[in-house]
């Protein structure tokens, strides 16, 4: 198992590694620090096939403007490396509230006590008011990797993508009124750890945030949580996640199979401890939309040779619409 703070079970055809995923946790040597454990929903239990006879939606599928996702992420890495704590994190703070100059837009600043000492960590989030009761929070992280700082690691795709998916999305849900649930983007700070992942050195604004949205009551309103990370790889293949909700995962394959992009989906089973983790226990449906083979045998992820290069406007666009398709669905119901 490679160090560092995502894992995964071995690529295999989903059908059999769901059995060996269950016959591994059974064994205790295999699960991830920090997975969920099975909680009470917050929300009403749904099932997917409670979404597959939803009418084809008449207008145009929903897109988004990849090219620029693609040119955000070529900025954000122009930055540098943007651990916790350092200039560069706080210059993409500001380049993210620049962006969202005009939105609704809250944060959620803490100081989090790790292993390398005390750091500010700052979650921040847009939110976008609809007509219905409830909330789809869309997540993606914008830090990058603390012990790799000084290593020239950019994170191009890790925690590049994800950051510049999210301002896209916000331009798209800027200036419309949405006939549907309230979506809020979710921009988590601390998703990497400081030292070594473990339940308490890793996901440090997820936590925060879900303890937070659990006290005010706001966990309760939260209908889905779809998380973005790893999103711009070129050769793009989203994993199912073990430790995601099974049916908001079918509901992101059915979504993706409506645009036709079935084939980038859900190849392999995974199991991965990412931002979505504190959320899903606490019983809130999450769906993990991360591709966690980056490049061959993931010889690109947390080195150096996490660049631009490597990344595609197709993937970001693909993600980005798949996910808007998921949003559109959960409206339908």
């Amino acid at each position: 198992m490679k160090p560092g703070n995502r894992f995964r079970l071995p690529q295999l055809p989903i059908a059999f590694s769901l059995v060996l995923c269950l016959s591994l946790i059974a064994c205790g040597g295999s699960k991830p620090a920090g997975a969920p454990e099975p909680a009470a929903a917050s929300a009403p239990v749904a099932s997917a096939s409670d979404f597959s006879s939803l009418p084809a939606d008449p207008g145009p599928p929903p897109s988004i403007d990849s090219a620029r996702a693609l040119q955000y992420t070529r900025q954000i890495v122009a930055f540098g490396a943007r651990p916790v704590g350092s200039a560069n994190h706080s210059r993409l703070e500001e380049y993210i509230y620049a962006h969202l100059k005009g939105d609704l837009v809250v944060d959620d600043l803490f100081t989090a006590d790790t292993p390398e000492g005390k750091f500010p960590v700052r979650n921040i989030v847009a939110k976008f008011p609809g007509t219905k009761d409830g909330i789809i929070v869309i997540a993606g992280h914008y830090d990058t990797n603390y012990p790799l700082r000084n290593t020239g690691y950019v994170g191009a795709n890790d925690g590049g993508s994800s950051t510049a998916l999210l301002l896209e999305l916000a331009n798209q849900l800027r200036g419309k009124k949405r006939d549907g649930y309230s979506v809020w983007l979710l921009w988590t700070d601390g998703e990497e750890a400081l030292k070594q992942w473990t339940d308490t050195d890793s996901v440090y604004g997820a936590r925060h945030l879900a303890e937070l949205w659990q006290n005010d009551g706001t966990l309760k309103q939260i209908k889905a949580f779809l998380l973005a990370d790893m999103i711009g790889d070129a050769d793009l293949n989203i994993d199912r996640d073990a430790y995601s909700t099974p049916w908001l995962e079918d509901l992101v394959y059915q979504a993706a199979t409506r645009l036709g992009y079935q084939s980038h989906f859900f190849g392999r089973q995974n199991a991965v401890g990412d931002d979505h983790a504190p959320f899903m226990q606490r019983g809130v449906p999450c769906a993990d939309l991360i591709d966690f083979d980056y490049g061959y045998n993931n010889i690109f992820w947390h080195t150096p040779q996490d660049t631009v290069d490597k990344l595609s406007p197709q993937s970001m666009e693909i993600v980005g619409s798949v996910i808007l398709e998921t949003v559109r669905m959960l409206d339908s119901k």
